[in-house]
């Protein structure tokens, strides 16, 4: 699988149409670099909200982009659906029936059928300040190129999340982040590789970039886009298997080879992936005598 991650430019669209062209030409760009699969950033549709909040509002932002989260979705499948591409447009806050707000990543085949991943665990922004609900618990999806997780941003840093999502037969865990400091994509990057390592899968890391001091939500953007595999033989020696420059809205082209991966975890170094303790009892405190 040819895998492209786009460290997303915020910039402040004119509209929804003038949104959905800014990453059309990124799914050209994709598709024409040879592209199974294209990822975007976590919230990277919250630039929308440029469009329709004229000042930083962090209330009314959030409002512009859920209000308005049918129709860009639509516009991600039409999209995926005419370039013929696998297309995770990042993640997009929904109101469900409930009324809660979710964050939502869709992942979209090139024949338009979808289905979504939903951040499970909170940051403290999103739970104080924008009050987003917990989502369902992890999936792995089925796809032409075997299965795939998402972990979108923070539920990246919670290694049970992803482990369940391995157990299940995901080989790709795609990880879609938006982090405004370097502490914050360091953590989200740091994680993934140790994802990458724990279960011998390959991880990947797509982060918004840019500033926006129109944005309450998206006024600073820091990271770089960076594929991990395993620590073990057939892979690099550190995991890295690409990465883009920093803070730089280039996309990352990395091919993925799960011949390569079965080969690893059938005769590895270290057995990471299958030597996890069955839940261990709780640890004692001793005393030093």
């Amino acid at each position: 699988m040819r895998l492209a991650l786009s460290p997303f430019p915020i910039r402040r669209p004119q509209g929804l149409d003038d949104f959905l062209s800014a990453v059309e030409r990124l799914v050209h760009d994709a598709k024409a670099g040879g592209a199974d699969l294209l990822v975007l950033p976590e919230y990277a549709s919250m630039a929308l909200a440029g469009a329709f909040v004229a000042a930083p509002d962090v209330a009314a932002e959030l409002d512009a982009v859920v209000s308005r989260a049918e129709a860009l979705v639509a516009g991600f499948r039409a999209l995926a659906r005419a370039h013929g591409l696998l297309f995770l447009p990042g993640s997009v806050p929904m109101r469900g029936v409930d009324g809660k707000i979710r964050n939502r990543a869709p992942l979209i085949d090139g024949n338009g059928r979808m289905a979504f991943q939903d951040k499970r665990v909170m940051t403290r922004f999103e739970s104080e300040r924008w009050g987003i609900a917990p989502g369902a618990s992890p999936s792995v999806f089925e796809t032409d190129f075997g299965r795939l997780g998402i972990a979108i941003c923070y539920d990246s840093e919670f290694p049970q999340l992803t482990r369940a999502q391995v157990l299940a037969g995901a080989e790709t865990i795609l990880v879609p982040a938006c982090t405004d400091s370097l502490h914050g994509f360091n953590r989200v990057r740091l994680s993934a590789r140790a994802r990458a390592l724990e279960n011998q899968c390959f991880t990947a890391v797509a982060p918004t970039t840019g500033t926006a001091s129109w944005s309450a939500a998206l006024d600073e953007n820091r990271g770089y886009a960076c594929v991990f595999g395993p620590v073990d033989r057939g892979f690099p020696e550190d995991g890295l298997l690409a990465r883009g420059a920093l803070d730089a809205p280039d996309l990352l082209f990395a091919t993925l080879d799960p011949a390569r991966l079965a080969e690893t975890r059938a005769d590895p170094a270290v057995r990471n992936r299958t030597d996890w303790p069955d839940d261990p009892a709780p640890a004692s405190v001793v005393r030093l005598t």
